[in-house]
């Protein structure tokens, strides 16, 4: 992570959602990493990899969603109190080139913060080298719910 990005956040909150992170096992089988996290904005990276692509070469469609899908979300996670988890209510995903790079890099960004309902901006980029290419595009909708004593055992900072 960007020690300047993550200087932003809270420890408290940055301890949270790193552990709340660690505890996806969906993230840790595809090897995406969080590279930044700042208030309301957090960045994820996925490197490329044979697992990871469709037919013809590229990042399968699904990584690009889970990706963008788990940014937008820990993206609303960075401003609920402590006692909160985050779950995704609806979210499209525009698909505007495919994906190919050294990596892709998804970016969730918080448009719109509630009480209850947060929308949240997902952006895609493929990147190889200092080349980047955007290739997705959407909208999510997260919904703020009560921590669950299986959540708290399970995402508790180490």
């Amino acid at each position: 992570m960007e020690a300047a990005l993550t200087d932003l956040i809270a420890p408290e909150i940055r301890a949270r959602l790193l552990a709340s992170f660690a505890a996806q096992g969906l993230m840790a089988h595809l090897g995406a990493r969080i590279a930044a996290i700042a208030p309301g904005c957090v960045t994820l990276h996925l490197p490329s990899g044979p697992h990871l692509t469709q037919q013809n070469g590229y990042f399968h469609a699904g990584g690009t969603a889970a990706i963008a899908d788990s940014a937008g979300g820990y993206a609303a996670f960075t401003l609920f109190p402590p006692g909160f988890n985050v779950l995704t209510v609806e979210f499209k995903l525009n698909l505007l080139s495919p994906a190919q790079g050294d990596h892709l890099e998804a970016t969730g960004r918080v448009i719109k913060p509630g009480r209850r309902l947060t929308i949240c901006q997902l952006d895609v980029w493929g990147v190889s080298g200092d080349e980047r290419r955007h290739v997705a595009t959407g909208l999510q909708t997260l919904i703020r719910v009560a921590e669950t004593r299986a959540d708290a055992s399970r995402n508790a900072p180490p």
